[in-house]
């Protein structure tokens, strides 16, 4: 019993300044950072002449941290819509922007994704690269004989006169021509 006590003394005493250690916290990056010009609200307008929806809308948009900062999230609201009758003027959708930590995603050479929904039942996964520090790229991945999508953020100038563009646009499966659906721009309210 004696032997038994001491080995469980030995133990313990070994084991405390071990426990007493921690590790040193490894410091983390924030891949988001390179799409933070887009965070905050937008004034949009659509032109109508520049894509083949043939829509007239105008409403906002914003792009905020979620999730303690490990996420972003847009979310739109229209306050006019005008377009033919095939174009869904009570759409609504989100698009939730994140990192991938394991870094899975370095066979597509990024490590940021996004997942977008909408109300139509859309399904959209991107892949979202930063070609330079005022345009986010998001390209969707699927199968090849999927259709192709590709949405474009672009910050023009700064400051409150600053403008924001956007593009959504679409390539036949198997093609990388791609074709304006709709494209927006407005400032910042």
């Amino acid at each position: 019993m004696r032997y038994l006590l001491a080995v469980l003394l030995l133990a313990a005493a070994t084991m405390r300044p071990l426990a007493a250690q921690t590790a040193a916290p490894t410091p983390t990056t924030d891949t988001l950072s390179s799409l933070d010009f887009l965070l905050g609200s937008w004034a949009a307008k659509t032109d109508a002449t520049a894509g083949t929806a043939g829509a007239n809308a105008s409403g906002t948009y914003a792009f905020r941290r979620d999730l303690d900062g490990h996420v972003l999230s847009r979310t739109s609201s229209a306050d006019s819509c005008k377009g033919p009758q095939s174009f869904d003027c009570t759409h609504h959708d989100q698009l939730t922007i994140f990192a991938d930590p394991h870094g899975l995603g370095a066979s597509h050479n990024t490590s940021i994704f996004a997942l977008y929904l909408d109300s139509e039942g859309h399904v959209i996964y991107y892949t979202v690269s930063t070609p330079d520090p005022h345009t986010a790229v998001f390209l969707s991945q699927g199968p090849s004989s999927a259709p192709k999508f590709r949405l474009t953020y672009h910050l023009e100038g700064i400051g409150p006169k600053a403008v924001m563009s956007g593009k959504f646009q679409m390539a036949a499966p198997g093609s990388d021509d791609f074709h304006s659906y709709l494209e927006w721009s407005g400032t910042k309210m």
